[in-house]
């Protein structure tokens, strides 16, 4: 899991060839003016999804895990505390990997919180479990899906 803010994006690239795309969407694009939906960057291997969606309490949410893609959820509104924990770790799983929406939930406990605000990006890999959208308010988001294999 990676936490920053878009000014330093820059220095990831190298971790996927596919970051240098994500980024220059999420600098270039007038985001706040992007109506809900799915947005195609580089067709299946780099997409974005613009979100606006209630918070949640943590006791309602589950952590999520992806195989396919990496998430870097990037907040234009509202603080999105975020719950993390290895996926090595998670015991609870609540169903099986569905491989068609490329997600799993488990019923595990986060191990850490990170409250990322606007105009922060938390980046959550394979071995990431993630817990997004715990807040008290809306959040307006946009979540970039980039393969992880590139």
């Amino acid at each position: 899991m990676i936490l920053d803010i878009l000014e330093n994006a820059a220095r990831y690239s190298t971790i996927n060839p596919l970051f240098a795309k994500a980024f220059d969407f999420l600098r270039n694009s007038d985001l706040k003016e992007l109506p809900v939906g799915k947005y195609e960057i580089e067709g299946n291997r780099v997409f974005a999804m613009v979100a606006r969606d209630m918070g949640r309490k943590k006791e309602d949410a589950l952590l999520e895990t992806h195989e396919k893609y990496i998430d870097i959820q990037f907040i234009l509104e509202g603080t999105d505390t975020m719950g993390w924990k290895p996926k090595s770790s998670c015991k609870q799983p609540t169903q099986g990997y569905d491989e068609e929406k490329d997600i799993q939930f488990f019923a595990d406990e986060a191990d850490a919180w990170v409250a990322t605000r606007s105009g922060a990006f938390a980046i959550f890999f394979p071995e990431d479990a993630h817990m997004p959208l715990i807040s008290p308010e809306q959040i307006h988001k946009i979540v970039v899906k980039v393969a992880a294999v590139p």
